[in-house]
C-alpha cells in the first residue's frame, strides 16, 4: 500500500504511481543517546534527532513502503562504536549490513578491519567531509592508500561523505590510486554545483570521470533540501538535478538511501520516501527495481537474513 504522502504528491502532479517494489534502504543511521557515555552526534540540543534511533523504530516507519532491509552507516568517529553498531545490526533481521567508520591511515586499521570483516554484515567504511577529515589530503598519504588497498582486498566498499567539488576531485584520485576499490558517492543529489564557470567546469569534468568508472556508484540520498529557504516536497523541484546524475551514471549505478533519521530534520520518512518514489515513477519498471534494491546488492554484496531478503537475493540479475 502506498503511503499517504506518496499518494498526495502523485495526486498533485496528476501522475499515478507504479506498483510498489521491494526496497533496500542503503543509508540509515543508528544511535542511542541513552547509552553510558552518550553519543558524539546528534547534539543534545537537537530536539528532532536526539532520541534513540534503533532498528525497531526504523522498521515501524519503513514497513508500509515495502522496505525489506536496510544498511546502517556509522555516524560516530569513536572506534568502539563500530562494534556497538555491529552488535546492533546483528540483532535485527531487517538490517542487511553496516558501514563502519575507520581511519585507513591508522596503525591499527588492518587489525580492526580484519576483526570487523569477520562479520558477514560488515560492508565497508565511510570517509569524507565529516569529523574534520579531508579526503584530498588523505589520499596523498601512502599509509592511507595502503589501508584502502586492504579494504579493496577484503571486498569492502569506501563511501564518501557530504560531497562538494573538492571531495569529488579527491574521489577521482582515490579511484586512480586503488582501481579495484568500489566507491559510493553518497548524498550527491544534495551537492551544490559551483556558480563560478571555471569551478563548475572542473566539477563536471570530475563527475564525468567518475561516471566513466564502473566501480563508482551514487547513492540517491538527501534528495530533499531547502529551496529558497523552504523545504520542498515537490519531486519536480529536484528533477533537473536528478536527471543530470542519472544521465551521467545510468540506471545500473544509482540506488536508494533515505538518510533516516537525519532526514527528519527536513521531512518525515513518509515524505522523504515519497519524493524518491515519485521521481522513480518516471522511470521504467527495470530501473525502479535497480534503484530500490538490485544495485545495492551489486554494490554491497549483502547477505539475506529473512525470506523477503532471500527472494531478492535469489532472483537478482546482476
Amino acid at each position: 500500500m502506498k503511503s499517504a504522502a506518496a499518494a498526495a504528491i502523485a495526486a498533485r502532479s496528476g501522475m499515478a504511481l507504479e506498483p510498489q517494489v521491494p526496497v533496500i534502504d542503503a543509508h540509515i543511521h543508528l544511535f542511542d543517546p541513552t547509552r553510558p557515555g552518550g553519543v558524539p552526534w546528534p547534539e543534545k540540543s537537537d530536539p528532532v534527532l536526539y532520541h534513540p534511533a534503533l532498528p525497531v523504530r526504523y522498521a515501524s516507519l519503513a514497513a508500509t513502503h515495502g522496505v525489506v532491509g536496510a544498511i546502517a552507516v556509522e555516524c560516530s568517529p569513536w572506534l568502539i562504536d563500530n562494534f556497538w553498531l555491529q552488535d546492533t545490526v546483528e540483532k535485527a533481521a531487517i538490517m542487511v549490513g553496516f558501514i563502519g567508520d575507520l581511519l585507513p591511515e591508522a596503525p591499527e586499521f588492518g587489525a580492526t578491519l580484519d576483526r570487523l570483516h569477520r562479520s558477514p554484515f560488515f560492508l565497508g567504511i565511510r570517509y569524507g567531509n565529516l569529523w574534520n577529515r579531508d579526503l584530498g589530503a588523505a589520499v596523498r598519504n601512502s599509509e592511507f592508500v595502503a589501508g584502502l588497498k586492504l579494504l579493496a582486498q577484503a571486498g569492502a566498499v569506501l563511501e564518501t561523505a557530504n560531497p562538494n567539488p573538492e571531495l569529488i576531485a579527491a574521489a577521482v584520485k582515490v579511484s586512480d590510486a586503488v582501481q579495484d576499490l568500489r566507491i559510493v558517492i553518497d548524498h550527491l543529489p544534495h551537492a551544490d554545483v559551483p556558480d563560478d564557470a571555471a569551478a563548475r567546469s572542473s566539477y563536471e569534468t570530475n563527475l564525468r570521470e567518475l561516471a566513466a568508472r564502473p566501480q563508482v556508484f551514487v547513492k540517491g540520498s538527501e534528495i530533499v533540501r531547502r529551496i529558497d529557504s523552504r523545504v520542498s516536497l515537490d519531486a519536480g523541484a529536484y528533477k533537473e538535478a536528478l536527471d543530470r546524475i542519472w544521465t551521467l551514471f545510468g540506471e545500473d549505478r544509482i540506488f536508494f538511501g533515505s538518510d533516516w533519521p537525519n532526514s527528519d530534520s527536513l521531512a518525515s520518512y513518509n515524505e522523504t520516501f515519497a519524493v524518491a518514489e515519485h521521481y522513480m515513477a518516471t522511470r521504467n519498471a527495470a530501473a525502479r527495481q535497480k534503484y530500490f534494491w538490485q544495485t545495492s546488492l551489486a554494490v554491497y554484496r549483502w547477505h539475506p537474513r529473512t525470506s523477503a531478503q532471500a527472494r531478492l537475493h535469489d532472483s537478482r540479475s546482476l
